[in-house]
């Protein structure tokens, strides 16, 4: 294992450079002259977004690029994924472009075959822990899961995951269901893969008897509300929660914390490449990663800041475990996750 927060913080200040000749360059008379003979093409999106946000980022991409259509067909990530195997074995997937899951996820799809080798544009500003080496996809944002908690119950927040032992968090805490969120699968074999937690921390955490909802939304509701004080969540929704004025806050572990990327990548199906490229050049470029950072996110570039009550990325510790590890562990994880919690 190995921290990244200090290739992100590294990164920062070659990415302020790239930052005043890359996206800059391509303002709106340079991007209306590159389209202005392009042709119309459609492309379709599977995404685990939230519609709204989704819906703001094609908003914003099709001010940029007016003659690509981008259908969106979004679900959580075990939809998805269920979705994508029923198409793979009726013919071929019918999505141009997938947003949704983590790199291992990714990993399987590229080992089989479905997705197409990418050219993504100013990739040497992205954080290079989420660019895939051989090119098969690209990170869009650092999604950490965290511990938050209610402030209106929580005077003194667990700072550790190993304090969510405590027996004092007996039948408080509330946590995701892996076999509904894709984070939460993958965090479940990055604990396992991790040296100071392990099964044995999810054997003492499984007797606090934590609720086990189906996905971080309502994982989150239930620790606004109040109804379990503590829980395991992504940070995004705490931050997107508490600016709408719930009594919720974030604590980072100090062991680390895992994220998951959100990667973007083209299926090899697709009739559309360029299309769905620059889709995903969007994603990552300054005005889609600014889109992310306004989004509650943390960016995958050093050169956007971070949103409003978030730390910056170098004081966040991330676990960043081998993701064949995580891959080929992922089905056992959930596996022992299940059997210990539900």
């Amino acid at each position: 294992m190995h921290r990244k927060t200090s290739a992100l913080a590294a990164l920062a200040a070659s990415a302020l450079v790239l930052a005043g000749c890359s996206q800059a360059d391509a303002g709106p008379a340079a991007t209306e002259s590159a389209t202005a003979d392009a042709a119309p093409a459609s492309i379709t999106l599977y995404t685990s977004e939230p519609q709204e946000k989704i819906d703001q980022i094609v908003a914003a991409f099709n001010e940029r690029r007016p003659e690509i259509t981008v259908e969106v067909f979004r679900a959580g990530t075990g939809d998805l994924n269920a979705r994508i195997e029923s198409e793979r074995a009726t013919g071929e997937v019918q999505a141009d472009v997938l947003l949704a899951a983590d790199a291992p996820t990714f990993e399987g799809f590229a080992a089989d075959g479905l997705l197409l080798e990418l050219d993504t544009a100013d990739v040497d500003a992205l954080d290079p822990a989420v660019v895939d080496p051989e090119g098969f996809y690209v990170g869009t944002r650092i999604i950490p899961t965290v511990i938050a908690y209610n402030t209106d119950v929580v005077d003194a927040p667990p700072a550790s995951w190993q304090e969510l032992t405590d027996p004092a968090y007996a039948d408080r805490l509330v946590m995701p269901n892996p076999d509904v969120s894709g984070a939460a699968a993958f965090n479940a074999a990055v604990w396992l893969d991790e040296a100071e937690l392990g099964e044995a921390w999810l054997t003492a955490l499984a007797a606090n008897e934590p609720v086990i909802v189906d996905s971080n939304g309502p994982t989150s509701q239930a620790i606004a509300s109040g109804a379990q004080p503590v829980g395991v969540v992504v940070d995004y929704l705490v931050r997107d929660l508490a600016a709408a004025g719930s009594p919720i806050a974030v604590s980072y572990p100090s062991e680390g914390v895992p994220f998951v990327s959100q990667p973007a990548g083209v299926f090899a199906s697709t009739d559309e490449a360029d299309a769905a490229q620059a889709f995903v050049d969007f994603l990552v470029s300054v005005e889609g990663q600014t889109i992310a950072v306004e989004q509650a996110y943390l960016p995958v570039r050093g050169d956007v800041g971070t949103p409003e009550g978030a730390p910056a990325m170098s004081d966040i510790a991330l676990l960043n475990p081998d993701l064949e590890v995580i891959a080929a562990t992922k089905a056992d994880a959930v596996a022992t996750f299940n059997e210990l919690f539900q």
